[in-house]
């Protein structure tokens, strides 16, 4: 049976210090508790494949930076969730389509299309929804992006997913009632000081 727990404190103590075969071990030992959470937290699978790869190249190169060698697991959790945030927030900030032009006319003409202030908020709320997408269910979850976000046909999701068109518009009323519940319930905070 496969050993379930994460790589040890004295494997993360030794890579910690240089040691090339225990910091080997310790990605090794990490990868698939990596690639669950990338999996859970993440819109689709391919996004999770690469949050999971990037959050073991930042154990590779910042393995020194974890202040207690016991704190790997919730390391790995934040910098996946920040991973699938990342690119969820990505795809939420891509110009909409056919509309392509709009960027450039505001360049030619010097003008531009937002004040900060309006920036600013847009990127608040653009965080709050990304947030509220992925603390849906997987199943949900998937839906809502390859529909609301990648704007695929709704056959094409259902075929996708293996699922019927009836249980793919089931799963997307779910999945927007529940962010839109999430929105409700959490009101957009001010921008305060110098918060990211």
């Amino acid at each position: 049976m496969a050993d379930h727990s994460w790589p040890g404190a004295t494997l993360v103590t030794a890579a910690q210090r240089g040691d090339a075969e225990a910091l080997t071990a310790l990605i090794h030992g990490s990868h698939p508790h990596v690639q669950r959470f990338a999996h859970s937290l993440c819109a689709t699978p391919q996004d999770a494949e690469d949050a999971a790869q990037e959050a073991l190249i930042i154990l590779y190169r910042k393995i020194g930076m974890l202040r207690a060698s016991g704190a790997l697991a919730s390391w790995m959790f934040r910098i996946v969730r920040n991973e699938c945030l990342r690119r969820t927030r990505g795809l939420l900030h891509r110009p909409p389509a056919g509309d392509p032009d709009r960027d450039d006319a505001a360049a030619r003409t010097g003008t531009t299309a937002r004040s900060a202030e309006e920036d600013v908020l847009l990127r608040l709320e653009a965080e709050r929804v990304a947030a509220a997408v992925a603390a849906l269910p997987a199943d949900q979850r998937q839906v809502l992006v390859m529909r609301d976000i990648q704007g695929l046909p709704g056959r094409t999701v259902a075929d996708r997913l293996g699922l019927s068109t009836a249980a793919m518009k089931s799963r997307l009323h779910r999945a927007r009632s529940t962010v839109r519940e999430a929105l409700r319930e959490e009101p957009a905070a001010a921008p305060r000081g110098n918060a990211p």
